[in-house]
């Protein structure tokens, strides 16, 4: 998603957010349909964002993700489907649907010809603030952002990190109750990226609705309370991260022993059970990973009075995931 993209979205996000109450469902699509000739982009998506949560929407390249986020945001027309955003039809109320969001693409919407609090002040009066509104907004993004001190320099002057904070600070001058980020965090540094993680959080936490797409999927299992993964125009998982990653084998509960007779009688008891490759006094047991299980093996080794030293449950991380759905490894390329 390009600059001028994302800047003509801050422009419209967020003007009649405060006017409109929420319903449970931030966004809502049944049937979503997209093609270009003869390439089928989208194919029959059905989505449901809960309002004040955190939905991260990943997938390979050319899956179709940025046309999703483009289609849900009005900046694109489905070829068929219906979608609610914020309550609105985006077919048929564009402008109560723009007013309801806000958009941070890949790149930074900056103005690197204006200083910091000059862009946001350019934001406010796009938007109409009288001046003490802009004034008081405009300090308390400064302030949220940690961007006070540098508020007077040129943007252009600005850190990878400290463009992206200004560009999600200028989206939200409007207030939008629904905030798309176009992998927010890319090209930042870990330090960076933490800092803009706890800025997700804090906006969730006030009730905003962020719809997320990333490269990063540490990313997605670290801030997301719902994922979908996209391939090839389809939604082929959706779920938390914790479900996601139990549907895919390789879930198991890690046994440590400290004498050999236990390990023994473990094993016994256990017969799915395997040794581990490097520790002898390990045992792997297969398992979901859910407390249901765990508390069953537990209880199968209490009944024959085992003791275990300690005990830890090993899932499948989102890249197990993600390789088992789509086929590959990584997300590196927007699509």
């Amino acid at each position: 998603m390009s600059a001028a993209v994302s800047a003509a979205c801050q422009v419209g996000g967020g003007a009649g957010a405060e006017a409109h109450r929420m319903t449970s469902s931030a966004i809502t699509a049944s049937g979503l349909r997209k093609a270009y000739k003869d390439k089928v982009v989208l194919d029959g998506l059905d989505l449901e964002v809960a309002a004040g949560t955190v939905f991260s929407l990943l997938g390979p390249n050319g899956a179709g993700k940025t046309t999703t986020v483009n289609v849900l945001t009005t900046l694109m027309k489905a070829d068929a489907g219906t979608i609610r955003v914020a309550g609105h039809d985006v077919a048929t109320e564009t402008k109560a649907v723009r007013a309801a969001i806000g958009v941070t693409g890949q790149f930074a919407a900056v103005d690197e010809l204006l200083t910091g609090q000059e862009n946001l002040q350019l934001m406010a009066d796009l938007k109409g603030l009288d001046s003490g509104q802009s004034r008081r907004i405009i300090g308390d993004l400064l302030e949220q952002f940690d961007l006070t001190e540098s508020a007077q320099k040129l943007s252009t002057t600005y850190s990878g990190g400290m463009r992206r904070k200004l560009d999600l600070a200028m989206t939200l001058v409007g207030k939008p109750k629904i905030i798309f980020l176009d992998e927010p965090t890319t090209g930042l540094d870990p330090r960076s990226r933490r800092t803009m993680w706890d800025i997700i959080r804090q906006l969730v936490a006030e009730g905003t609705t962020i719809f997320l797409t990333t490269q990063y999927l540490d990313e997605a299992d670290r801030l997301a309370d719902k994922i979908a993964v996209l391939d090839q125009g389809k939604l082929v998982a959706e779920g938390t991260p914790a479900e996601l990653k139990r549907q895919i084998p390789g879930s198991h509960v890690r046994f440590r022993f400290t004498e050999v007779a236990e390990f023994d009688a473990a094993l016994r008891v256990l017969p799915d059970a395997t040794r581990d490759a490097e520790d002898d006094l390990i045992l792997h047991v297969p398992s979901d990973g859910g407390a249901k299980s765990v508390r069953s093996l537990l209880d199968q080794l209490d009944a024959h009075s085992i003791d275990v030293d300690e005990f830890s449950v090993h899932t499948p991380d989102l890249d197990d995931v993600f390789l088992a759905l789509t086929g590959r490894t990584s997300t590196k390329v927007e699509a």
